[in-house]
């Protein structure tokens, strides 16, 4: 089942006008994440199609809220280097994107990020990154801080409340938020428990924490 995700990038703006256009890349092909994600060349072409059929544009957001639009895209394509947006906030009209524009040009505003669907990805064993190689975009906002700080046990256990199975890098990551390294994040993924050593004390308070996370579910 698809869960909506998020990806926070930081935030490139080419150029920002005096009356609010604005114009950068909401993502960037080939770069690594905290967490181990990479988006593909192509990853947008599908669900940027579906737009164009529909004759809108994903949405321009404040902090991933929906009840808080801030403008509007313009223009959204896929270029050699990621994904690239023009848009317009609505300083005249709206003293949020009033705001945001300000902080914008002041440099105070760092962060883009993209709400999405995953459509497809895989997992490159090599080198042990996640692949995201269809990406249904849902809407591009401005974020004060371009790290993701979601709880990861927490919206892994909203998600398995709900019914949902969370995407493996999903479950990675909240794996690392109790306490695996990366390397022991992915080779529970790969073998389970029989992978991760309860000998070596880290690693077995982690496992203790995983448990409790199940027991709450």
């Amino acid at each position: 089942m698809l869960t909506k995700q998020r990806l926070d990038l930081p935030l490139t703006i080419k150029s920002v006008s005096d009356t609010g256009e604005f114009e950068g890349y909401g993502s960037v092909f080939g770069v690594e994440d905290s967490y181990g994600d990479v988006v593909v060349r192509g990853a947008f072409e599908a669900s940027l199609a579906r737009w164009k059929e529909k004759g809108r544009l994903p949405a321009l957001l404040w902090q991933h809220d929906s009840a808080e639009p801030i403008g509007i895209y313009t223009e959204m394509r896929e270029d050699d280097t990621g994904l690239y947006v023009k848009g317009r906030l609505l300083i005249d009209d709206d003293p949020l994107a009033k705001r945001a524009h300000a902080h914008m040009k002041a440099g105070s505003l760092s962060g883009l990020s993209i709400g999405y669907m995953l459509d497809d990805y895989e997992y490159d064993k090599e080198k042990g990154i996640w692949l995201l190689k269809a990406i249904d975009l849902w809407e591009v906002s401005l974020v004060t801080f371009p790290a993701n700080d979601e709880a990861r046990i927490s919206d892994v256990k909203s998600l398995l409340a709900r019914g949902e199975t969370p995407p493996p890098s999903k479950v990675e990551r909240a794996l690392r938020e109790v306490g695996f390294s990366g390397s022991q994040a992915k080779a529970f993924m790969a073998k389970g428990y029989s992978a991760a050593c309860p000998r070596d004390a880290d690693v077995g308070s982690a496992l203790d924490s995983l448990k409790s996370l199940i027991k709450c579910m």
